[in-house]
């Protein structure tokens, strides 16, 4: 009996030493207003680890984002789901999204001062690594990063899903720093196959080195299972698809892991 309680408690310490991944709402601020992000890391992870910013969709910045930040301290980094909106905004109806994300989309030196905030929020963390930066955006997240990444913050990688490719503001040869990948779908309405196309040739003249991934007969928001929801209610072009969420997952993994160097080790 002695035995099988030790063998209870042994095993119920090991699950416990296992669930290392810490999470938390931040708070912190630009140009006076007040922004509530969610910060996620791995507490068995020693020394310094790259920092990766999740920028949220349109809805804001969700328990979806969160889980995003949460999968990218699975891997050992820091991931940092920032807001965009402002005071945790988060939408319940399109109309509500489309209002919050065109707020930012039309103001970028808004967009960038709240991104550039995040950044150094991240940067300052004790287990990370400052120069050791990357950043991935969902839906109008997608917009933000390559945006950001167009105007050369200093990022190691960009990856965007399935978000608007098209910008008033190209990038110029020799001012983009990140690699960049992106990840669409053929039968998504809002990214035609045109706009792929303007990007990859942007992407081309300027010089970047960049991917782009497309998964044939997906929708938008192909990451999010709620985006069947979504559709239903709101009857949005959105779906779904597990096999394209997982592959583009495996595919972020090695695309950070190649680049994001680090000399962090789990204990």
């Amino acid at each position: 009996m002695k035995n099988l309680l030790l063998l209870v408690v042994l095993l119920s310490g090991s699950s416990l030493a296992q669930a290392t991944v810490q999470g938390k709402e931040i708070t912190y601020m630009a140009g006076g207003t007040t922004l509530k992000g969610y910060i996620a890391y791995d507490d068995a992870v020693d020394g310094k680890r790259p920092g990766i910013l999740v920028v949220h969709e349109w809805w804001g910045n969700n328990e979806y984002a969160h889980k995003r930040a949460t999968m990218l301290a699975e891997l050992g980094y820091t991931a940092l789901a920032l807001d965009m909106y402002g005071e945790g905004k988060q939408a319940h109806h399109p109309d509500d999204a489309a209002r919050f994300s065109a707020e930012v989309a039309k103001n970028l030196p808004l967009a960038k001062a709240r991104f550039e905030s995040a950044m150094r929020l991240l940067q300052q963390q004790e287990n990370v690594d400052a120069k050791n930066i990357a950043a991935l955006g969902y839906c109008f997240g997608d917009s933000v990063v390559l945006q950001m990444a167009r105007l050369g913050e200093n990022l190691k990688a960009v990856a965007s899903f399935h978000g608007g490719l098209a910008t008033e503001t190209p990038a110029e040869r020799g001012r983009v720093k990140a690699q960049v990948i992106s990840f669409t779908g053929t039968a998504d309405p809002m990214i035609p196959a045109e706009q792929v196309a303007a990007f990859k040739q942007e992407m081309e003249r300027a010089g970047v080195n960049y991917k782009v991934v497309t998964f044939e007969g997906v929708k938008h928001s192909f990451t999010n299972p709620a985006a069947d929801q979504y559709a239903r209610e709101f009857n949005l072009p959105l779906a779904y698809d597990a096999a394209a969420d997982k592959a583009s997952w495996e595919e972020i993994k090695r695309f950070l892991a190649d680049i994001l160097k680090t000399g962090s080790r789990r204990r």
